[in-house]
């Protein structure tokens, strides 16, 4: 068009030419912006011109930097509010040791070839040190942590974010929440975090992690949260619900807070998934209602007091959930009732499926043990049960779990042929152990799997496949969950001559 007007117009005065040229590229130019404009998605359902939908729709496009900063200042804001209130912790753990080479200190062959002296001591000593992280939960110096950081310390020093310093006392510690709190006096109030309700938390939530990565003090990292309710991460027998996080958590970040955008902690950073030891993208941090109900529990009391209704329970599959009528593999199958237990006593029976606790729906075995732990003792807890194809709701009073402790170590004995106890702390010293690790052989029956295997009154039990031993609770409910007729491989140290070793067993 535009050289055939060119062709025609021949005769046209150069001033006037160029000014109709200028028009007619203006006029091509602004069609085709309109055009490659009109491509783009709409903005929005109001009229505009064609100036106007081309603005709107170049905004579409390329999006305002504004989300952007809004993020970035909310993270500014997370960390400044939560810095003052985030501890750097430094434990150390003196240890005694039984020296594996005393035994041949007359030996002239190993005196000879191996350099030993001869004045050669029995024990040796032993000092390691750790670091952590922790939260200031109040005014009055109490301060969350991981039981890992500081449950077998003999001495903890706290330094605050503006560099002060104070020594710490353990107030109460739950290796199986590995929680544990520690409190240090100061002349005037500390600055505190506040805990949010980490059942609203939702995946794809903005979190912020503060902890000393690596020795780093007040290393701030941002991602999400990934996952909930994460079970089977840690040790069978302890209470796991745990968040998944992407913000980086490297070593030194246990006992730190994973925050919300408003500053508020809504998980206690514990434990992270990885194969080189550092970050992986994988971390996991214990959620703040978990973590505020022992705190209290161990502020108040020094423990913590759990509920138990007498039940064990295991996870849903699709085949078992289709073979009870259940449209989706939700909730907790009762393979065991303890008999005279709470449960036994309101009417429920081994094969019920638990599909709600407190009118709260019920995902899987762990959840429902966690729910029934948190709940006062002595209380009415309203049960929903699927039984014959039919909801039935039953009210169980909550007894202690101290009660179950019992039946469970009496089971034990009767399976094993075995009574354990608590180390003292004079023999973990000797073996170079940290308390709750590690039980102690209390009683053994010959002719039962344990004494079978060789093991005597005295010897120390450190594991059971690989699996760390935590204290009596943690080796009886090991125990217990173990398949009938399997065998096992028990880490033990003998008590006449020290040395430890792996012993094979196989369970009644």
């Amino acid at each position: 068009m535009l050289n055939r007007m060119l062709i025609s117009n021949r005769c046209i005065s150069a001033p006037f030419f160029k000014k109709l040229m200028a028009g007619l590229l203006l006029a091509f130019t602004c069609t085709w912006i309109f055009t490659a404009c009109a491509q783009q998605p709409a903005p929005s359902n109001k009229p505009s011109t064609a100036t106007g939908s081309s603005q709107a729709a170049v905004r579409d496009v390329n999006p305002s930097p504004q989300p952007s900063t809004d993020l970035s200042s909310a993270i500014e804001r997370v960390a400044n509010k939560a810095i003052p209130a985030v501890v750097h912790i430094e434990v150390t753990e003196h240890q005694e040791l039984a020296n594996p080479y005393y035994a041949y200190k007359d030996n002239p062959f190993f005196r000879r070839f191996f350099g030993l002296p001869k004045n050669m001591p029995k024990k040796l000593q032993r000092e390691l040190v750790g670091i952590g992280t922790g939260v200031i939960m109040d005014a009055e110096g109490h301060i969350l942590t991981n039981y890992h950081v500081v449950g077998g310390a003999t001495q903890i020093e706290v330094t605050l974010s503006d560099g002060t310093q104070y020594p710490a006392t353990v107030v109460g510690v739950d290796p199986k929440t590995d929680l544990g709190v520690i409190k240090i006096n100061t002349e005037k109030p500390l600055p505190f975090l506040t805990f949010t309700n980490s059942d609203q938390a939702t995946v794809g939530q903005w979190v912020v992690a503060i902890g000393q990565s690596r020795g780093l003090d007040q290393t701030v990292t941002q991602g999400i949260i990934s996952a909930k309710h994460r079970t089977g991460i840690t040790d069978p027998g302890s209470y796991q619900d745990f968040l998944q996080t992407d913000a980086a958590i490297n070593p030194g970040n246990s006992g730190g807070p994973l925050l919300t955008l408003d500053g508020q902690v809504i998980g206690i950073n514990s434990e992270i998934a990885s194969q080189s030891g550092g970050f992986e993208g994988i971390g996991f941090a214990i959620p703040s209602n978990m973590a505020t109900h022992v705190a209290k529990a161990l502020i108040a009391h020094g423990k913590v007091e759990r509920g138990w209704v007498g039940v064990s329970a295991q996870d849903l599959t699709p085949d078992l959930a289709k073979s009870f009528g259940l449209a989706l593999p939700k909730g907790a199958l009762l393979a065991e009732v303890e008999k005279g237990g709470p449960a036994d006593k309101a009417g429920i029976k081994k094969g019920d499926v638990v599909v709600s606790y407190q009118d709260k729906p019920v995902t899987d075995a762990s959840d429902f043990r966690n729910d029934v732990a948190n709940s006062p003792i002595g209380h009415q807890a309203q049960v929903g049960i699927w039984r014959d194809g039919k909801k039935q709701q039953i009210s169980v009073t909550v007894g202690n779990l101290d009660d179950e402790r019992k039946a469970v170590a009496a089971q034990v004995k009767e399976r094993l042929g075995v009574v354990v106890r608590q180390l003292t702390v004079k023999e973990a010293e000797d073996y170079g152990l940290s308390l709750p690790k590690g039980v102690a052989v209390k009683w053994v029956d010959p002719k039962g799997p344990i004494g079978e295997a060789g093991f005597e009154v005295g010897d120390v039990i450190l594991a059971l496949d690989n699996q760390p031993v935590q204290g009596v609770d943690g080796f009886n409910e090991m125990m217990m969950a173990m398949p009938h007729h399997q065998k096992a491989v028990v880490l033990a140290i003998s008590h006449k001559t020290g040395q430890s070793g792996y012993v094979q067993i196989e369970i009644s």
